[in-house]
């Protein structure tokens, strides 16, 4: 997933109540007649609300939520429910120079990466409590990645340059000399509630079993119920997603909120659909186009004032665009559909039409009319959707047995 750019304070902190507690969007238009009015038909435990600001990392913070999320499924009791993304994103971009550096630069290097990605990090290394690894080291109180992707990027293409003919033993220290330096030392050892942990005798102490968690996604072009990589340049460890038809994946969502999991979501989110004020559908062009008397001057109107136009006709519930599976892999295949963002769903709601949305926590901190939560339609979900994480379990019987997962 791609660098998306919000410019807002960063929230460090969280308490045990906070943790635990469902997130309150707004349920009420926001002071406008025929604005969106929502009512909640499941609601899902999801930890605080962060902000990724100035750093290309949704993909860590959407699957931290995430298994923040697993974690009070599991029954988690504590006050210290909230993981450091940074220690994540040391470990990655270490892991992602070592590659880059035997590929001969044939990789994308740069802060954006996928789900599988934080699983694997987790997995491999552990995790650590946000308080011991903020990630704020070079004078910032919220994350500005800029400076820190540009160096590292500087010096990993100075060595694929080989100036020595044989690349020394230093350059994985000096590596992690600009990690250390920009988001802190990993620590080895720290204590939670008098307890005594390494990273990964924390991550163990953790209710999750890493393994339990697949990757799901939906294309035309690839077979049916098998694995594939999916062919994003953040994807870089080449992580692989089960392809299954477009309702079954939608299917699986429904049935992951409705048995108690919630969802890690990616998606192109550069769509004029999806507005930084909390909502995101998929209108039907062809009938908010006026016809007839009108259509003359709809005609005689600049792109800007017909931008601006059909804006105030999409300030509430619209007809939207009947999304197929050929529509789909058209969109993306003519790059349209682009791997943008990563984001975490925690719920179903509803509209005053009737119409079914999702509920998604997202990283930009509390923007928009629901302070950083968002309402998906189900129409928007099947046509930008890259792929999503689930626990297996969160998959329908019939599906799971079609993809040969116990």
């Amino acid at each position: 997933m791609k660098k998306i750019t919000v410019l807002l304070a960063a929230t460090l902190l969280i308490s045990l109540t906070a943790a635990a507690q469902p997130a309150q969007p707004a349920e009420k238009p926001q002071n406008e007649e025929g604005g969106f009015q929502f009512k909640t038909i499941k609601e899902l435990p999801v930890t605080k609300v962060q902000n990724q600001a100035s750093s290309g990392t949704c993909w860590c913070f959407s699957t931290i939520s995430f298994l923040e999320s697993e974690m009070i499924r599991n029954g988690y009791k504590g006050d210290d429910l909230n993981l450091s993304e940074m220690f994540v994103i040391s470990h990655a971009y270490a892991d992602k120079a070592v590659k880059y550096i035997r590929v001969d630069g044939n990789l994308n290097f740069a802060g954006g990466s996928s789900f599988g990605d934080v699983l694997t990090v987790y997995k491999t290394y552990g995790a650590v409590p946000e308080t011991y690894m903020p990630g704020l080291n070079y004078g910032e109180t919220r994350h500005v990645h800029g400076e820190l992707d540009a160096v590292l990027k500087g010096y990993v293409s100075a060595l694929l340059k080989n100036p020595n003919r044989k690349l020394s033993t230093a350059w994985k220290n000096g590596f992690q000399g600009i990690l250390d330096a920009y988001l802190g030392e990993i620590p080895q050892q720290f204590e939670v509630n008098g307890t005594q942990y390494s990273p990964k005798t924390y991550a163990e102490s953790l209710p999750i079993n890493i393994d339990d968690y697949i990757s799901i996604t939906s294309w035309e072009y690839m077979p049916y119920y098998k694995e594939f990589p999916m062919e994003v340049a953040d994807n870089w460890r080449w992580e692989l997603s089960y392809n299954v038809p477009l309702d079954e994946m939608i299917e699986i969502m429904y049935n992951a909120i409705d048995k108690g999991y919630t969802v890690a979501w990616a998606s192109d989110v550069s769509e004029k659909g999806f507005t930084r004020n909390g909502i995101a559908t998929v209108p039907d062009m062809e009938a908010l186009t006026p016809t007839g008397s009108d259509q003359a001057r709809w005609i005689g109107l600049s792109p800007q004032e017909k931008e601006k136009e059909l804006a105030q006709k999409t300030k509430g519930p619209v007809k939207e665009k009947v999304i197929t599976p050929e529509l789909r892999q058209q969109e993306y295949d003519s790059k349209l559909t682009t791997d943008d963002h990563g984001m975490h769903i925690y719920g179903i709601a509803e509209d005053q039409n009737g119409t079914k949305y999702f509920m998604v926590k997202n990283s930009w901190g509390e923007a928009g009319a629901y302070k950083g939560l968002w309402y998906v339609s189900e129409a928007f979900v099947r046509f930008k959707t890259m792929d999503i994480l689930v626990h297996k379990d969160a998959i329908p019987k019939e599906i799971r047995k079609k993809l040969g997962i116990k």
